[in-house]
Parts: structure tokens; C-alpha cells; sequence
């Protein structure tokens, strides 16, 4: 049973982290074209009903879908009153927002915000078309197939997204992207499950579920509304332009964030939850989860913080140099987000619910000293808020899990220690490389830069033997040899 659940875990997880990376690298394809095709203050415009739209996202679902994952044995009656509940919400949310979007845009006089809302919005309920199919295959491990759905629905939103930049479309380009691509996902889910709403509806399954579901609303709200409180009060208070240029910068680098937190995350969290009762099992895998993440985020976080600037230099128009200095900071927050969440999803898996709120009204504490201080001094202050924003959060995540793991500080230092230290190593030569080379042929730098970073990165690890590499390459060889 225990081999089985491995695999299963790393079946899952290389289905998930390949349909990441190709996601990744398609959007970022996509994201440069947009970029080169649309200015910042689009952009910055933009971010506005984009932070609404993800706020209310959370309220939409209610922490529900993912109950209905960490339940034992969900009942048609469970996702039909889920799903219902959903479509309910988020239609009520649309309506409402719709109908205050044009106070928001006189608010941050930003007509846009009121012409693309009523269209924008509609991202609401079809999203919640989402959250049962996806809850079902997320239970039943089929990764591959959650993979492939994900990475076409990137694929047509970007292609179109490109060709309305192309043509002039401005910010509804941007518009289509996101709605197309969840439109698309809803489709494929619907066509390939099983599950259809059937029977009578009941909403005794919501009460039951409600207290521990209401809990995770409670934090995924407060997280997400506080992640997006520097685009609310930058739009009032600096130009669409700045706002553009740091909202770009924290999009960019949460691409390869996302995509690897995410990848592990959806396939760690059924798995450690199944194993939750045996707590050997549990600290070790716990402890293996955050070992792998750091090996593979520490080293690409801090080497697109050290080639940032050649990086735009060969891939951005001039416009977006202004972007530059926020993303070679905002990088360094990664490194801490990254074990942060595995931290809150064995939180969400071994605690209470009240716990869980009470450890985020800690942490958004944290937060609004950070933003009092830093949003009236400037951007830049801001960015370097959310990087110490990122390190309270995850101190205070782990030390929470200590009550409920059998890993240590002293066991977790052991594990993180070698991986800081090989990453940093790699970030010095990044560095050196940069400063030996002519300024000229920024993508040539780029190129020389990955390349030495990467051979220093992983000498180290194989010189040194570092627990991490040989973990990594046991699994390459196991599923090379399937």
C-alpha cells in the first residue's frame, strides 16, 4: 500500500510539474508577446478587476471543493449541493460587482474597469463550472488527465489573447485570455467526467461540511484579499503605468512559483492526507516534500533574480525596463512562499479549522504593519515588505506544524542548509559571469549565465552528494525505467 501511494505521488507529481513547466513556458511565450504589444498602463489597469475577480473567487467556492477532497468518501448528494451552492454564489457575486464596477472606475478614473466588467465578471460563474470536476479527478489522482485539459486551455486563451494584441484589441485581449481559458477548461472537464448533477438537491451536506469549509474560506480570503491589497491602493495612489510595471514583475515571477507550488501541492495534499494517521510516515514525507521544492525553487528564483536585467534587456521592449528593479526583489519572496504552502496544506490536513484562522489574523497582522509602513514610502518599499511578508508567513506556518508533525527545526535547518548554501553558490557565479562579460548581445549574456549557473548548481550537488539531488535522481531513474 505504502509503494503504491508513492508511485502514485510520483506518477502525479511528473504529470503535474510537466504540465506545469509546458504551461509555464507557453504563457511566458504568450506573456512576452503581450507585453511587447501592450503598455503598462493596460496593465495596471487591468490589475484592478483582476484583484476583485480573485477575491471574489474564493468567496465563490467557500472553501467547499476542497472539503470535498479531504473528505473520506464524498456522496453524489455531497457534490451536487457543492456544486449548486457554487453556481449560486458566484452568479449573485457577478451581479452584484457588475453593477458597482462603474463606481470603481470613477473611483480610480479607469473608464476601462466599468466597459469590460460585464463581460470580465462572467469569469465568476464559469469557474465555478470548475470546482466539482475538478475536485473529482483530483481525488481519484488523475493528474495526466487534469495536465492535458489545463495545458490546451492555456494554449487556445494565449493564441487568441496574442492575436487580439496583434490587431490592436488593448486590454480585452487581456480580457479573452482569462475567459476563454476557463471557459475552455470547464468544457473539457464536462466532457471527459462522469459526473453530472443529478437527483435531489439537499443542503444537508453544506452544514455538515460548512465548519471546516468555512474556515478555509475564512484564510483563503484573508490571504487573497491581503496579496492584493498593493494593486488596490497603488491604483488610487501612483500611476496605471507603476502599477503595471510591479504587477508585471510579481506575474512574472510568480510564473515558475505557481507552476511548481501548485504541481506538488495537488497531488501532496490527497497523499499526505490518506497517511495522516501514521505520523512517521507523515514527518518524512512532510520533510522529502519541502526537500525537493527548495532544491528545485532556490536555484531558479535566485537565477532569474541575478539575470533579470539581461533577461529584459534581450526579451522586453525599453518600456518595461522600469519593471526590472521590482522583479529582482519580488524573486526573493518566492523562496519562502514556496514552504509556506506545503507548511498550510499539512496544516489544513492535521489541524482544526479555527487554528487556521487564527494563525492567518497572526500573519495579516504581520502583513499590515509591513503595508502601513511601506505603501505611502513607495514601490519599491512595498516590494521589499512582501519579501519579508513571505518569511513571516512561513516562519509561522512551520513552527504551527510542529504540533503536528514529528519534523523538527533542527531536522528541517539540516535538510534546507545544504540547498542555501549550493544556491547560493550558483547566484555568485551568475553574477561573476555577468560582470566578465560585454554588455553587448543581452541574449548571449542571458544563455551564458543559465548555462554556468546551472553546471555550478548541480557540481556542487553531485560533489557534495546533497540528499536532494540523489532523491531527485532516484526518481528520474524510476520513472525512466517504467
Amino acid at each position: 500500500m505504502e509503494e503504491q501511494l508513492k508511485d502514485k505521488v510520483a506518477r502525479g507529481v511528473a504529470w503535474s510539474m510537466a504540465e506545469k513547466i509546458g504551461s509555464m513556458l507557453l504563457m511566458t511565450v504568450v506573456r512576452l508577446l503581450i507585453l511587447n504589444r501592450l503598455d503598462p498602463q493596460i496593465f495596471g489597469t487591468f490589475a484592478i478587476p483582476s484583484a476583485v475577480v480573485a477575491v471574489a473567487m474564493v468567496v465563490a467556492d467557500s472553501g467547499f471543493s476542497q472539503n470535498l477532497i479531504r473528505r473520506k468518501d464524498p456522496t453524489g448528494s455531497d457534490y451536487k449541493a457543492v456544486f449548486v451552492f457554487n453556481m449560486a454564489v458566484s452568479t449573485l457575486l457577478y451581479l452584484l460587482l457588475a453593477t458597482l464596477a462603474p463606481f470603481a472606475a470613477r473611483y480610480y478614473a479607469m473608464p476601462d474597469i466599468a466597459r469590460i466588467a460585464p463581460v470580465f465578471l462572467l469569469l465568476l460563474p464559469v469557474s465555478s463550472l470548475c470546482s466539482v470536476q475538478n475536485a473529482i479527478f483530483t481525488r481519484q489522482f488523475r493528474f495526466a488527465l487534469l495536465s492535458k485539459v489545463n495545458f490546451l486551455s492555456s494554449f487556445a486563451s494565449g493564441l487568441i489573447a496574442v492575436v487580439l494584441a496583434t490587431f490592436g484589441c488593448g486590454i480585452w485581449s487581456l480580457v479573452a485570455e482569462r475567459l476563454l481559458a476557463m471557459a475552455v477548461r470547464a468544457v473539457m472537464l464536462w466532457r471527459y467526467s462522469d459526473w453530472r448533477p443529478t437527483g435531489r438537491f439537499t443542503a444537508a451536506p453544506l452544514r455538515e461540511m460548512a465548519p471546516f469549509s468555512m474556515s478555509l474560506m475564512a484564510t483563503d480570503l484573508i490571504s487573497t484579499l491581503y496579496g492584493k491589497i498593493p494593486q488596490f491602493f497603488f491604483g488610487r495612489l501612483y500611476t496605471a503605468s507603476a502599477l503595471g510595471a510591479f504587477e508585471q514583475a510579481v506575474k512574472i515571477k510568480d510564473m515558475p512559483t505557481t507552476a511548481a507550488v501548485q504541481s506538488v501541492q495537488s497531488v501532496t495534499f490527497p497523499a499526505l492526507a490518506r497517511i495522516k494517521g501514521e505520523p512517521v510516515k507523515f514527518a518524512e514525507g512532510y520533510r522529502q516534500v519541502v526537500m525537493i521544492m527548495a532544491y528545485v525553487m532556490f536555484p531558479a528564483l535566485l537565477g532569474l533574480s541575478a539575470v533579470a536585467r539581461d533577461l529584459f534587456d534581450a526579451l522586453l521592449a525599453p518600456k518595461w525596463q522600469p519593471t526590472v528593479p521590482y522583479f529582482e526583489v519580488v524573486c526573493l519572496s518566492g523562496l519562502f512562499y514556496s514552504i509556506s504552502m506545503i507548511s498550510y496544506n499539512v496544516l489544513k490536513i492535521k489541524s482544526r479549522g479555527p487554528l487556521i484562522v487564527r494563525l492567518e489574523i497572526v500573519k495579516k497582522l504581520i502583513m499590515t504593519a509591513v503595508f502601513v509602513v511601506t505603501i505611502p514610502r513607495s514601490i519599491m518599499a512595498v516590494v521589499w515588505g512582501l519579501v519579508v511578508i513571505s518569511f513571516c508567513e512561513m516562519a509561522v506556518n512551520f513552527w504551527a506544524t510542529l504540533r503536528f508533525s514529528q519534523l523538527t527545526v533542527c531536522r528541517f535547518l539540516r535538510t534546507m542548509l545544504p540547498v542555501m548554501l549550493a544556491s547560493a553558490a550558483m547566484y555568485v557565479a551568475v553574477r561573476f559571469t555577468a560582470a566578465a562579460m560585454p554588455a553587448t548581445h543581452a541574449l548571449l549574456r542571458v544563455v551564458a549565465e543559465i548555462v554556468v549557473g546551472g553546471a555550478v548548481y548541480l557540481a556542487i550537488s553531485a560533489l557534495f552528494r546533497l540528499e536532494a539531488f540523489r532523491t531527485v535522481v532516484e526518481l528520474i531513474k524510476r520513472e525512466t525505467a517504467r
